[in-house]
C-alpha cells in the first residue's frame, strides 16, 4: 500500500487518515501544514495552508487535513472521538527530547477540552532502534548512559502513556525507513536525497 493506516483510527467513523509512503500520492498544498523546525510548537489550523512554525498541528473543524512532513522522525496522529478533535505531531529527536507529544496534548486540551485519556494515538514509520545509533550528547536527553541506538518509538509511547493515555490507545504503523528503502524516504541513509513523506488525519464530519 502507498498508503498506510491503524487499525485504531479505522474505528471512528467520523475521520480519515494516513502515513505516506515514498509511493504515495498525497498533495500537501490541500492540507494545513507548517514549517518545521524540530521544536514542541503546537499550532491550531483553520484552513489548508502553511500555519507558521512548529512541529504540531491541531483542529477541530471539519474538512481540514492537518499534515507533517517526514524522512526518519516520526509522524504521530491524535484523535480524541469525545471531542472530535485532531492532531498531527513531527517528532525528531529534538522535538521527542521537547516533548512535543506531550505539549501538543496539552494544547488539545486548551483549544477543545481534550482529556488524554479518550486520546487514540498512532506512530507510523519512522527510523528504527536498529538504525539510529546516537552519540553521548543525544543520548543523555534521553537518559542513556552513553551512546547507543535510541528508539524514537518507544520514547513517544513512553511519553503519550505518561501523558494520561491507555496503553492499549497506542498503535505503531509501519517498518524502519533507514531500512526499507524500497518503500520509504531516510533522510540518513540518503541525506540531501531524500524527500519526504507527508501524514495527515481529518474530521470529515
Amino acid at each position: 500500500m502507498s498508503v498506510l493506516t491503524a487499525s485504531l483510527l479505522e474505528r471512528l467513523d467520523w475521520l480519515e487518515h494516513g502515513f505516506g509512503t515514498r509511493h504515495a500520492n498525497l498533495d500537501q498544498a490541500t492540507m494545513a501544514s507548517l514549517k518545521q523546525i524540530h521544536s514542541n510548537i503546537s499550532l491550531a489550523a483553520h484552513g489548508p495552508g502553511c500555519a507558521g512554525e512548529g512541529d504540531a498541528l491541531l483542529t477541530s473543524e471539519p474538512g481540514v487535513a492537518v499534515s507533517v512532513r517526514t524522512a526518519d522522525c516520526f509522524p504521530i496522529l491524535l484523535a480524541d472521538p469525545n471531542t472530535r478533535a485532531v492532531a498531527a505531531v513531527h517528532a525528531g529527536w529534538r522535538g521527542t527530547a521537547a516533548g512535543v507529544v506531550r505539549a501538543s496534548l496539552t494544547r488539545m486540551r486548551s483549544e477543545f477540552g481534550t482529556d488524554p485519556r479518550n486520546v487514540f494515538a498512532a506512530i507510523g514509520p519512522g527510523i528504527g532502534a536498529c538504525c539510529y545509533e546516537v552519540g553521548i550528547e543525544v543520548a543523555r536527553q534521553f537518559g542513556m548512559p552513553e551512546a547507543g541506538n535510541l528508539d524514537l518509538a518507544a520514547e513517544n509511547r513512553r511519553q503519550l502513556i505518561a501523558a494520561g493515555l491507555k496503553p492499549d490507545s497506542i498503535e505503531v504503523v509501519g517498518d524502519c525507513t533507514f531500512c526499507t528503502p524500497a518503500r520509504f524516504f531516510s533522510w540518513r541513509r540518503d541525506q540531501d536525497r531524500a524527500g519526504r513523506m507527508i501524514s495527515f488525519i481529518r474530521v470529515t464530519a
